[in-house]
């Protein structure tokens, strides 16, 4: 009899969680979404907050710290409407609407978010907090939990590794998908198409998609001030998605055409958009290509192949459109796009590639190549892992990889460059010093044999750690420092390259600047 009762419970039981009813149903301050094949989402409808994500039974949801925007609405109306086997759960402040969305059948929060005005805190962000024990499996570089905080709040030491939340950043053109697993779970954030377009910084920004603590939290970034190059944007950000699976990842090319149909908030479909197709010349060989575009409203990118691209579906506007050579801004023009419309452009590399007597590294936008370039993104500069910094004596003719990827007053200053020139390649010449980011001011200032260059002016400031984050990627500087004749001579020569600053700071916060490259002419 008790094995009988015990069929039959599990019974009802498989019934109750493969046949659930596909709907919205609210209880006092709870509003429950069911997608009708295992996801049971709750909202707290006096905020906006997820306080419950159960799949198959499971629950998914941190209760000590809730799935939120920013940093929780502190109130919020929130409404629902089901039509056409879609629920629409919308959440609305003075400034904000955000939306969650539930097809019948499918596992998955589709959501976009619209905003009037940047929220106070300065961080538009959905972050979902999820249960460590049933998802404990996420990036190892940003698993925190445990350590001991090395540089501010957020970079920590963890069993002799470096960890930070940063160190899980990927650059929005490579990051469509990104997500945590557990026993038969999965939870991912997916960022398709035009997603990123209301944000800002660019194919190259990057910015947090996962922290590892008590908690497991997923990210999705919309603005940040984490190395922020330009002016956020406001308006409509997505179609975005928080996907739960059995724990295989999911496609990043989500489907969303279906936004259509549902009246959100500056959402714009794919019949009020239009395309740019283009060529490009000029490009150095080797680095590959992407063309982004942007204007005070919105911004799209997308890579180009063989001399042409063609754009994603763009809101209408005039863009400017910038050709990238790796990371490099290589030439621009001006765009208009028009819905139903496919605009034409060419391109042409303008940056300027003179040619060299040497050079360390290429011209990229990037110190990939160098020392620790390969290691920056995912560890602090001080990891075990690193190596030496320094200071580095280099002797042109070498792998560039014995060359700092970034220099720090306070730690491997000054770099110097051993070079034998020729008879003929002396003279007056200039030394080039491309940067792809900086800190506190710092900028290079040479000293070639007995001769000293002038102090170049600060470059234009940025408000974040940087490279101790994780990125190099900030604002792109060019310093040309001209050799007058007679300074160079036949045989030995020793350039000496300083980081100057009017600011000061300790360690690998001191003034600092990373590398792309530098080159004799």
């Amino acid at each position: 009899m008790g094995r009988l009762f015990g069929y039959l419970l599990g019974v009802l039981l498989y019934v109750g969680l493969t046949f659930a009813a596909f709907g919205v149903t609210t209880s006092g301050t709870n509003m429950l979404v069911d997608s009708g094949a295992g996801l049971v989402t709750t909202i707290n409808t006096s905020n906006g907050d997820i306080i419950s994500l159960k799949f198959n039974g499971l629950e998914l949801q941190d209760q000590s710290k809730f799935t939120q925007l920013s940093s929780g609405l502190g109130s919020a109306t929130v409404t629902s409407s089901v039509a056409n086997s879609i629920a629409t759960i919308t959440i609305k402040t003075s400034t904000i609407t955000h939306y969650y969305i539930v097809k019948s059948g499918v596992n998955t929060l589709y959501i976009g978010t619209f905003i009037s005005a940047e929220p106070t805190v300065g961080e538009l962000r959905l972050i979902a907090r999820l249960s460590k024990s049933a998802l404990p499996n996420g990036p190892t570089q940003s698993e925190v939990n445990g350590g001991t905080a090395i540089e501010g709040s957020d970079v920590f030491m963890l069993d002799g590794q470096t960890r930070s939340k940063f160190y899980s950043s990927v650059p929005f053109i490579q990051d469509q998908i990104h997500g945590v697993t557990g026993n038969g779970v999965g939870a991912f954030m997916i960022i398709p198409g035009t997603a990123y377009e209301s944000s800002s910084g660019g194919p190259f920004f990057r910015d947090i998609d996962n922290q590892s603590t008590a908690q497991q939290e997923v990210y999705f970034y919309m603005n940040s001030n984490h190395e922020q190059t330009e002016s956020y944007r406001t308006g409509f950000f997505g179609p975005y998605a928080l996907a739960i699976t059995s724990g295989a990842t999911p496609s990043p090319n989500l489907d969303t055409s279906f936004f259509s149909t549902l009246n959100l908030q500056g959402y714009v479909p794919a019949s009020g958009r239009g395309t740019v197709k283009g060529t490009y010349s000029g490009t150095l060989s080797g680095l590959a290509v992407s063309v982004g575009f942007k204007n005070s409203a919105a911004q799209y990118w997308t890579t180009g192949s063989g001399g042409s691209f063609t754009s994603p579906l763009m809101k209408p506007g005039t863009y400017t459109a910038t050709l990238f050579e790796g990371q490099l801004e290589s030439g621009t023009a001006s765009v208009t796009v028009s819905a139903g419309g496919t605009a034409s452009i060419a391109l042409t590399a303008s940056a300027s590639r003179p040619s060299t007597i040497w050079s360390v590294g290429t011209a990229d936008g990037t110190p990939v190549g160098l020392l620790n370039a390969d290691k920056i993104q995912t560890m602090h500069p001080s990891d075990t892992r690193m190596s030496s910094w320094g200071p580095i004596t280099f002797t042109i003719g070498n792998s560039v990889s014995s060359f700092p990827m970034a220099q720090f007053k306070d730690m491997n200053n000054p770099t110097i460059i051993k070079w034998a020139a020729s008879s003929s390649q002396i003279g007056a010449r200039t030394l080039r010093i491309r940067t792809t980011s900086a800190f506190a001011g710092g900028r290079p200032q040479i000293t070639i044999n007995s001769w000293a260059s002038g102090e170049p002016a600060a470059p234009t400031a940025v408000d974040s750690r940087g490279v101790t984050r994780g990125t190099w990627r900030g604002l792109n500087q060019l310093y040309d420092l001209a050799i007058p004749s007679g300074t160079l001579v036949t045989g030995s020569n020793t350039i000496t390259i300083n980081v100057i600053s009017g600011s000061s700071g300790d360690g690998f916060l001191s003034p600092n600047f990373v590398y792309d490259s530098v080159e004799l002419f």
